[in-house]
């Protein structure tokens, strides 16, 4: 049985409407604390061009350290149904999120395939892109809206980079939604005032180098976007 490091008084309950997903997970003590701390759902990446790419193996293990509640979610980039199956059969997950350029088609056939909620990342530049997302919200369980990357990125998210936030504001869909894309624990609370977003999701926004978690920055986000 592995013995929990937190020394911390347990936070108080989070609020009802308020959730917090931690992105871009790599070691069990970090999933551990994001749980401790109040995260309602935690990431493990499966895009090996990412910093914080874990192979299915370390995937498995990260999600035996989570903390019963804490919704563990697979992302995907453009994943065929072989690596998808793979990822079902060894990793105890949640949920998906796929974060490509997956059609709404395909967001239909994983959800159908696997008996998994699929939560769909869209990437947000324009008045255009946030026009694209009702037809996401027909199919998805849940919508990621994310800062659209550049044309030269490798990565289509963990980049840092946030959108213009009036983009969002106050928008309602027929289904949860998640704002991502630049969050720290400095800028959460404004961009949670401003566009009405009951769930955030930080990846390098908690971090000290790419791919590496900052426990005392996860507590700090975490308690930003509770408060």
């Amino acid at each position: 049985m592995r013995c929990s490091p937190f020394w911390m008084k347990r936070p108080d309950p989070m609020p009802a409407d308020s959730k917090v997903k931690i992105c871009g997970l790599r070691d069990p003590d970090h999933v551990e604390m994001a749980g401790f701390l109040g995260a309602a759902y935690v990431g493990f990446v499966f895009f090996p061009k990412s910093p914080r790419a874990v192979t299915v193996a370390e995937a498995r293990e990260l999600a035996w350290a989570a903390p019963v509640g804490l919704a563990k979610v697979a992302l995907v980039v453009n994943a065929d149904d072989a690596l998808l199956d793979q990822i079902n059969d060894n990793v105890a997950i949640d949920m998906w999120q796929l974060h490509g350029t997956e059609s709404p088609e395909r967001v239909a056939e994983v959800k159908a395939r696997y008996g998994l909620p699929v939560m769909k990342a869209i990437g947000v530049a324009t008045e255009a892109d946030v026009a694209q997302i009702d037809s996401y919200a027909k199919v998805a369980d849940q919508l990621l809206i994310d800062a659209k990357a550049p044309k030269d990125a490798v990565l289509p998210g963990g980049n840092g980079l946030s959108f213009d936030w009036q983009l969002v504001k106050r928008k309602y869909w027929s289904l949860p939604w998640m704002l991502a894309g630049g969050l720290n624990p400095e800028n959460v609370g404004r961009a949670q005032n401003l566009t009405g977003a009951r769930q955030v999701d930080v990846s390098s926004g908690v971090e000290s180098a790419p791919g590496v978690k900052d426990p005392a920055l996860m507590e700090a986000f975490i308690k930003a976007a509770l408060a």
